[in-house]
């Protein structure tokens, strides 16, 4: 007796998408199987290590502090001695970790790197609502941890806040539940200021928390929240312009899309934004876990003077996604659900699929579906891009404490998600940055010398990413500036050299440590950290 049709279909399908899944460019690697905590932030250091971050009312995780280094907190609901880490850092070369300190709720808190690398993190939740912490990053041999500042704190409460460092390196902070202001680190004077537009979009379901913040090179702010945007003067407190509305339902918190800027090139005048993803109005008041995700994107040249919302579909609805700027300019697009919202157990249908956004296509050619992964990253997961070009994914926990077992349990694998570009067909054009300053000044000329295997036949470009702080399915300061250079010149060491010159100024690419790529044929070299400073 031969096999049944049934039996015959199921293979064929399961022979069609192992071969497709195959075929997909990208590849994943399992980093840790068990950091202990559930990173709901990230941020990657100048010394390449990550600080992964959670909150530190969630009960115990699955990583001890060292002995003698318990939190005391009487308020605390769940652990008034609490002994296990809510912070890590981690360590990609090496895959170790190592436990970090934090005493103050950092649920749903906000943070950006300094000029100098500190990380600055601001506000969450209960005892963290009004804080000001920094991390000063170390060499991975020393000991650093996280410090809460007692000589100052936030004006307003700021729970579920962005920020955003300014071409003078201080840092605007916008926004957070019932905060409808601005404030500033260092603290001004002034406090916090009214900032209506925030009001102005809230809706039933708020849908104007976690608002997206682009600094544009012209030095104002792009502030999107709901589905509205102003260019906003945060040297005036005034709104210069009201954008379009974006078709397609909320975009913020909880119905959260993402967002990025494209990398900033040429004379640095035009400054794109793109906001994808989202779900539908109502789904986070309903509790919704199956209704549709949006698979719409807008994009917008944010600098002309008459801008229009260019629309276009991804391949999957999706929401809680991260956009990652890639160094060579295109964006991944990573983690999140097909249906569902943000929030506590609402989502259902992980997107499984990485999607590549290649802007330089025409419309309806821009999206490339990637290789799948396996660990659904959903509520509270988060991207990074590493100074090596893989894409770090960690975090999940769409529960209120951990939980590791029924659908979706809170994940403690951390992965990275390899490009295409990072394929070993692709090694002997991969360039090697053999020297070049670890200081750089605004506007000055510099020049940076590469080896490859195989002779420079393209233009090499040199590219500037920063480090953002990822939570919520935004980066808060992801940036990519390419830079004005000349064709590589072979010289006399078997090197080629390359004449950069350094972004104009502040607005451009505020001051601060970035990692710097040589692009060659659009496969990067490992980055090396370099300061910007004025």
């Amino acid at each position: 007796m031969g096999p049944s049709t049934e039996w015959l279909l199921f293979l064929s399908t399961f022979i069609f998408l192992a071969f497709a899944r195959a075929e997909l460019p990208g590849t994943w690697e399992l980093l840790v199987p068990n950091a202990g905590i559930a990173s709901m932030h990230t941020a990657v250091t100048r010394f390449g290590t990550v600080v992964l971050l959670d909150r530190t009312n969630i009960g115990p995780t699955r990583r001890l502090l060292p002995r003698g280094h318990c939190r005391n907190d009487p308020n605390d609901a769940v652990l008034k001695k609490d002994c296990y880490a809510h912070s890590a850092l981690f360590n990609p070369e090496t895959n170790q970790i190592r436990p970090l300190m934090i005493l103050t709720d950092t649920w749903c808190s906000s943070g950006q790197f300094l000029p100098d690398g500190t990380l600055l993190q601001t506000g969450g939740d209960m005892d963290g609502f009004k804080k000001i912490r920094k991390f000063v990053p170390c060499d991975p041999t020393q000991i650093c941890d996280w410090e809460e500042l007692k000589d100052a704190k936030l004006a307003n409460g700021r729970w579920y806040a962005t920020n955003q460092i300014l071409p003078d390196g201080s840092v605007i902070i916008i926004g957070g539940r019932a905060a409808n202001t601005v404030e500033f680190y260092p603290p001004r004077n002034n406090g916090a200021l009214l900032f209506p537009f925030l009001a102005d979009v809230e809706d039933s379901q708020m849908d104007n928390l976690y608002p997206y913040v682009h600094l544009l090179p012209n030095g104002h702010l792009f502030v999107f929240a709901n589905n509205k945007a102003i260019l906003y003067d945060h040297e005036s407190n005034k709104v210069s312009r009201d954008y379009p509305t974006l078709d397609g339902g909320p975009r913020n918190y909880p119905s959260a899309g993402s967002s990025v800027m494209l990398a900033l090139d040429g004379d640095y005048s035009t400054a794109v934004i793109v906001v994808c993803g989202g779900a539908q109005y109502g789904a986070f008041i309903e509790k919704s876990t199956d209704t549709p995700a949006h698979g719409s994107c807008g994009r917008i040249v944010a600098t002309q003077a008459h801008p229009v919302w260019e629309m276009e579909d991804m391949p999957f609805g999706r929401i809680m996604g991260d956009m990652v700027m890639l160094p060579t300019g295109d964006v991944l697009i990573i983690n999140g659900a097909q249906a569902g919202t943000q929030g506590f157990e609402l989502a259902s249908n992980p997107c499984l699929y990485p999607v590549l956004y290649r802007p330089d296509q025409p419309v309806g050619l821009r999206f490339m579906t990637l290789n799948p992964g396996t660990v659904p990253r959903m509520y509270h997961s988060t991207a990074n891009l590493l100074p090596d070009g893989r894409v770090l994914i960690a975090g999940s926990n769409p529960h209120y404490f951990y939980k590791f077992n029924g659908d979706y349990p809170t994940e403690l694998r951390i992965e990275a998600f390899s490009p295409e570009y990072l394929s070993p067909d692709r090694a002997n054009i991969r360039p090697v940055i053999e020297e070049i300053p670890e200081t750089l000044r605004f506007g000055e000329g510099f020049n940076v010398f590469i080896t490859v295997s195989l002779p420079v036949v393209a233009p090499v470009e040199v590219n500037l990413g920063s480090a953002p702080f990822a939570t919520h399915s935004f980066s808060q300061g992801q940036r990519l500036v390419k830079l004005t250079v000349r064709p590589a010149v072979p010289d006399d060491n078997g090197r080629y050299r390359i004449s950069c010159t350094a972004p104009p100024d502040g607005r451009v690419a505020p001051p601060g440590y970035y990692m710097v790529f040589a692009v060659n044929q659009g496969v990067p070299s490992v980055a090396k950290w370099v300061q910007l400073v004025t």
